[in-house]
């Protein structure tokens, strides 16, 4: 497991430099389109409304992921990822993401679309199960609540 603590960084659609926009946009491919097999879109409108949590190590994006507002006091965090897979980022990505949230937005609620297979991984985290299984692009996912 990694122990070195990683730098962060959040940032609304029109902060981001064009270099930070193409890594997140690469890496996103890479997991999603690549790896996952899914067959979207991958670059929508959400993003323009959206917080990009990422950090950057050597040059690339190796955790990422957006977060948008729902309503009033609910964010939606989405096109969340770690690479390379395993190695303790996706643990500290999502406690700085939960705690910069928060702190950014006033919510009081982080909602998601969790593919099955992380369940386990959300549930560590305090996320709870609040959907029956549905597949979405050819993933089964569930939806994930946590209270902030």
């Amino acid at each position: 497991m990694e122990t070195a603590s990683n730098e962060w960084t959040a940032k609304t659609f029109d902060e981001l430099t064009t270099r930070e926009l193409y890594e997140i946009l690469r890496v996103r491919a890479e997991v999603f389109v690549k790896e996952q097999g899914i067959n979207c879109v991958d670059p929508d409108t959400v993003d323009y409304s959206s917080i990009h949590i990422f950090s950057i190590r050597d040059g690339r994006v190796c955790a990422y992921l957006r977060a948008y507002s729902v309503d009033d006091m609910t964010i939606k965090v989405g096109r969340i990822l770690a690479v390379p897979h395993c190695m303790g980022i996706g643990t500290e990505l999502m406690h700085y993401a939960v705690k910069k949230i928060k702190e950014m937005t006033g919510c009081s609620k982080i909602v998601m679309d969790a593919q099955k297979h992380a369940v386990p991984f959300y549930e560590k985290l305090g996320f709870k199960v609040t959907s029956n299984e549905y597949l979405e692009e050819g993933i089964w996912h569930v939806d994930m609540k946590l209270d902030v």
